[in-house]
């Protein structure tokens, strides 16, 4: 099957870009679709699910988030997550994640799964991984990076409460995640 992409255009630019596109596609009984659509592109990210051995716990993170806030939510607990800057590597971006949100060392983390966030909608893909780490890996204080206004808590959970907590999680990268751990661990 194919598509074709014509009259691609940046409609909207701030810290985010919306992109208006005119696309044709075939469908699946041997015709063509033409319209327009729109794409949110905020860039790739990254996250990881980081187990702690010594408390047997996966380590999260709990912070402010804006968009949540038309639910009446606010603060989200979520594995530990970032965007990729400009020609960086997924895993370079986690690693200074990790160390900006929990100031916790970590090296070679495995790339687990790729995925996109909302594909109706978003060009975003999550780099999704896993680490583990040890208590002395913990070098710096985290909390986030304060040149972006970030506010992060780490919150350790029991691998022993995963099954629980993810009835409660609002976040689908942390959801998939601790999923991934219960079925690989």
């Amino acid at each position: 099957m194919k598509y074709s992409i014509r009259n691609e255009k940046v409609v909207f630019k701030d810290h985010y870009k919306v992109v208006k596109a005119d696309v044709t596609y075939d469908t699946f009984e041997g015709g063509k679709i033409s319209t327009e659509r729109l794409a949110f592109e905020r860039g790739d990210s990254v996250a990881i699910v980081l187990f702690e051995r010594e408390s047997q716990s996966l380590l999260l993170t709990k912070q402010f988030r804006y968009p949540t806030c038309k639910h009446k939510e606010g603060w989200l607990l979520e594995i530990p997550a970032g965007s990729l800057e400009e020609n960086e590597k997924p895993e370079d971006c986690i690693v200074r994640e990790v160390m900006e949100e929990l100031g916790y060392k970590i090296t070679k983390p495995k790339l687990i799964n790729t995925f996109y966030t909302s594909p109706g909608a978003s060009t975003e893909r999550i780099f999704l991984f896993f680490s583990e780490v040890s208590q002395n890996d913990k070098t710096q204080k985290g909390g986030g990076n304060e040149s972006e206004n970030e506010d992060i808590k780490l919150v350790n959970v029991p691998t022993s409460e995963i099954t629980e907590k993810i009835r409660e999680l609002k976040d689908a990268k942390t959801i998939l995640g601790l999923q991934w751990f219960l079925l690989n661990s």
